[in-house]
């Protein structure tokens, strides 16, 4: 049954919404309660992290090889393994176990984003619809935001991944309806050539620079008794800022260009970075925490579609650079104490992706 461009977008957003917003997101507004009541360091909270972007490395290298089935039954596996992961990440107490399930949801949101994109973008090209593209990618900030509201009505960390995870089954089910089955079904997502390496690095160079922030944040603020007040809704204001982000973002692609917009936008994200730890105050966070969302899934987006077609290559390097992220961040907290030095190193990487960005472009 054919389904309508907006439908497949909607179907494509709550995918996104899903796998990503909720499946890798959430532990950023869980991770403060999480590490209170289990007593982790910041380096243990670093692991997990890294453990779920290991994943997200191995799921975009292994979607690049010959899979059996159809893009659409990878996509809707992905979402169920994503589900059951958050909801098992409430059954446990195991720091090993921890690490295991943050893998294994790495891998399927990594599935989730590369097939659901392969299959939703596809399409509405196809249908001469392209500019619905914003839709989809609006679901990462969608998922953030519903995830962020309804863990804040939480006090109890393991209710708020149950919560997580229920959120993640209903639009997984929907996802099922609005995203019909491959016409063909062999196609795949697939690398195809060579993207240009500074471009790759700039790619990686931006996994690492916004997760760091995107990690600690909410435990930034918490930390802080001038910022506490904030825990609340400083997740809620990254998602706000993403949600229209990608329609933003294409516009002003579409006028100064593709890689010269990812330049740009990697450039404004360094600075609301590096402010949120160099004047540290309730605006100066807030206003980073917008400038975060609303750059964060441009770059995604951005970087993705100057890939053209080859997806699962430059999210295997922006991949890489989520996975040593939280590593050195968590590090340099517990020698440091604070998280200006590996907030600072965050920012600095994204001005050298922003300058290789540009000499991509040349």
């Amino acid at each position: 049954m054919n389904k309508s461009p907006l439908t497949l977008a909607v179907g494509g957003l709550l995918a996104m919404a899903a796998g990503i917003g909720v499946g890798r997101f959430v532990y950023t507004p869980i991770l403060p309660p999480m590490v209170e009541a289990l007593h982790l360091s910041k380096s243990a909270a670093g692991l997990i992290a890294s453990a779920n972007f290991v994943g997200y490395l191995a799921g975009a290298l292994l979607a690049t090889m010959p899979l059996p089935g159809s893009r659409r039954t990878w996509m809707l596996g992905a979402l169920a393994v994503n589900a059951v992961g958050l909801a098992a990440m409430g059954l446990t107490s195991s720091l090993t176990l921890f690490l295991l399930l943050r893998l294994i949801a790495g891998i399927a949101s990594a599935f989730a984003l590369i097939f659901a994109s392969a299959l939703v973008l596809a399409r509405l090209a196809q249908a001469g619809h392209s500019g619905l593209s914003a839709v989809h990618f609006a679901g990462v900030g969608t998922g953030i935001v519903a995830s962020a509201a309804l863990v804040a009505t939480l006090s109890d960390w393991r209710a708020m991944w149950f919560a997580s995870a229920a959120l993640a089954v209903v639009a997984g089910l929907a996802v099922g309806v609005l995203i019909p089955a491959d016409q063909q079904a062999s196609k795949r997502a697939k690398v195809e050539g060579n993207a240009p390496w500074p471009l790759i690095t700039a790619y990686g160079l931006f996994g690492f620079g916004y997760i760091i922030t995107a990690t600690f944040i909410v435990a930034q603020v918490r930390g802080s008794r001038e910022l506490a007040q904030l825990e609340p809704y400083i997740w809620v204001l990254v998602g706000v800022g993403a949600a229209p982000s990608v329609a933003l973002w294409g516009a002003l692609a579409r006028r100064w260009g593709i890689v010269n917009g990812f330049a740009i936008a990697a450039f404004m994200e360094a600075l609301g970075v590096a402010a949120s730890v160099l004047w540290e105050s309730p605006f100066t966070v807030i206003a980073a925490a917008i400038v975060l969302g609303a750059t964060f899934m441009g770059l995604t987006a951005l970087g993705l579609m100057a890939a053209a077609g080859r997806i699962a290559m430059m999210t295997a390097a922006f991949g890489v650079g989520q996975i040593i992220g939280p590593i050195v961040a968590g590090t340099l907290f517990d020698l440091t104490g604070s998280l200006t030095l590996p907030t600072l190193a965050a920012a600095a990487a994204l001005l050298v992706a922003c300058v290789l960005a540009l000499f991509s472009e040349r």
